[in-house]
């Protein structure tokens, strides 16, 4: 079975920069649809950033330009490198992963399997 392990979360100032890793275990012939939503209570989960197995990324609005996924050393390990952050992208990140995401990529409901979150937070 597949297991996520992320990580990188911490406190920051607005403007300031964190970079996130994923890292997944139990698959390696192929690429996952990996990425990361954000959670923040009252709120629902958003999708971020996802790089699909054929290596296609997409970015939510809110972060694109400021937001990177990369790989890391293996192609089910990857780093979310965010610049330029803002109050409002205070929340829990939590890793995702499935076997394809297509045109869905924006919805929690195909992802099967999650980390266990790391927290952001920006202040003013």
């Amino acid at each position: 079975d597949v297991s996520l392990v992320d990580s990188g979360g911490d406190s920051v100032q607005a403007g300031g920069s964190l970079r996130l890793s994923c890292s997944a275990s139990g698959w390696s012939r192929s690429r996952l649809c990996m990425g990361w939503f954000r959670q923040t209570p009252g709120k629902e989960r958003e999708a971020i950033a996802v790089r699909d197995g054929d290596g296609s990324i997409k970015y939510a609005r809110s972060v694109k330009g400021r937001f990177t996924i990369s790989e890391a050393d293996a192609h089910n390990s990857l780093y979310l490198q965010m610049n330029s952050l803002k109050p409002d992208d205070t929340s829990m990140y939590i890793c995702a992963a499935t076997w394809a995401c297509g045109g869905s990529w924006a919805s929690p409901s195909i992802f099967t399997y999650w980390g266990q979150g790391t927290q952001v937070t920006v202040s003013e």
